[in-house]
């Protein structure tokens, strides 16, 4: 099964990439997809980089004070809250989030019918604000269930002993906490980051204009032209960003088994 639907199809995208009937090597889809789509590839780092920033940030502050909370009602309506999303596939996470980001969609309604705004000030959030709120709803949940399960097995007695030192809950999330999760935090970010790398429905459905994510570049090669090796040109330049990432967190990985 993993020869078939994983290492086979790898193995051809890399020598297509690579490869050009009746000439051998070369490197001409590679250049073709740079002149054609450099804009997109800095487009989907600057929107995978701020999205697993922002997953990072929210699943640390649920996670606190899951863990951390001292006030009954907020965390029981947050630990029930928060996994929702984790049952919803992407592209129904996209559609929602069309009706719920438009112009006269959902979100702005409600903040004119507070008070919050006038209708002439609402704004459509359906461009690549929309792909990075749509990206970090969906992928907060599942780095917060890792991480909120490594924090509460965390021995109770030195948060207890910092909080009678007079430390803040904030300080010993920060200080005490955090430190001693950082390797699931990494590991969540690391699949959160490779997993909405490959999302198609998103950038597609929430914003659908220029510029836009690789994974929308490849299939506009191959649905609109039939440009199977540009398609997988970009496909390896993906795989090399997701290969960077996962170099990192190795190196880190062994950093850490080294120290200790």
């Amino acid at each position: 099964m993993i020869g078939a639907l994983f290492l086979y199809p790898l193995g051809y995208s890399l020598a297509a990439a690579f490869t050009e009937p009746g000439s051998g090597l070369t490197l001409m889809h590679f250049r073709k997809a740079y002149e054609l789509y450099s804009t997109d590839i800095l487009f989907t780092l600057f929107i995978v980089i701020t999205s697993t920033l922002l997953t990072g940030l929210f699943a640390i502050i649920i996670a606190g004070i899951l863990t951390l909370g001292e006030t009954p009602w907020l965390v029981g309506a947050l630990r029930q809250l928060y996994r929702w999303p984790l049952f919803i596939p992407f592209i129904v996470a996209a559609q929602c989030m069309r009706t719920f980001l438009a112009k006269n969609g959902l979100m702005n309604n409600s903040l004119v019918a507070l008070g919050v705004m006038e209708p002439l000030q609402a704004t459509s959030f359906l461009d690549w604000r929309g792909i990075i709120i749509t990206f970090v709803w969906k992928q907060v949940p599942f780095v917060t269930l890792m991480l909120a399960g490594a924090m509460a097995s965390i021995d109770r007695a030195t948060i207890e002993a910092g909080r009678n030192l007079g430390a803040s809950r904030l300080r010993v999330l920060i200080e005490i906490v955090l430190p001693q999760v950082s390797q699931t935090l990494l590991v969540g970010l690391v699949l959160s980051f490779v997993t909405m790398l490959s999302v198609l429905s998103v950038p597609m459905m929430v914003a659908g204009s220029q510029p836009t994510m690789l994974t929308v570049d490849m299939a506009f090669r191959i649905n609109s032209y039939g440009d199977y090796a540009t398609a997988n040109a970009l496909g390896v330049i993906s795989y090399l960003i997701a290969g960077t990432v996962a170099w990192i967190y190795l190196r880190h990985n062994v950093k850490r088994e080294v120290q200790a």
